[in-house]
């Protein structure tokens, strides 16, 4: 296997050096689909440690657009040394630049009060109107949750830096990189005159 293309693979990934190796011979050297195969380990990965207590982290701010808007947020980690790490560091960064872009209102889908679902599903239904079947309609209304999801809550969020990632699977990678487990505990936005 080429050396160059091993390299290659670790910069785009943060894999080891024999993982690399491994997944470029499963894929036959297309590097693309090593990748995709090194993410789908790494979000394997990610959900074995997902018990884990994080009682470690850091606390970052984040000031945009000449002091108009700030954020603010706490990731947890399960190690002091993980929290000092270049790579935790940048993804708490990383995080805060993301709250600061899209405004989320929540972490995750759970942390959405049942009246604010309640309230999108019968704003849902008044815009499909009448005339279709039952299963049809439910569908078109899980497909709206999800949507509005994807909208307020900061880990179904496209990822600022790339938009083919949502914030989710950029911390399960984060996660399979360092081997801890990491939580977004909680943000604020603050945005001048708001």
């Amino acid at each position: 296997m080429d050396t160059n293309l091993i390299m290659q693979l670790r910069e785009m990934t943060g894999a080891g050096i024999l993982d690399a190796k491994k997944a470029l011979e499963e894929t036959g050297g297309d590097i693309g689909k090593a990748a995709d195969e090194l993410r789908k380990k790494g979000i394997a990965k990610a959900a074995s440690k997902s018990e884990r207590a994080t009682n470690e982290g850091r606390v970052h701010s984040y000031i945009h657009g000449n002091g108009r808007v700030g954020t603010l947020v706490e990731v947890l980690c399960e190690t002091d040394f993980v929290a000092r790490t270049e790579q935790f560091q940048q993804f708490v960064h990383d995080i805060a630049m993301q709250v600061a872009a899209s405004n989320p209102l929540y972490v995750s889908p759970n942390q959405v009060p049942a009246e604010v679902i309640e309230k999108e599903r019968e704003i849902a239904i008044a815009e499909i109107g009448a005339g279709k079947s039952a299963e049809i309609m439910d569908k078109i209304i899980a497909g709206k949750i999800e949507k509005y999801y994807s909208e307020v809550c900061l880990l179904r969020q496209p990822f600022i830096k790339d938009e083919d990632q949502t914030i989710e699977e950029y911390l399960k990678a984060t996660i399979a990189k360092l081997g801890e487990n990491i939580q977004i505990r909680r943000f604020c936005r603050f945005s001048l005159g708001e």
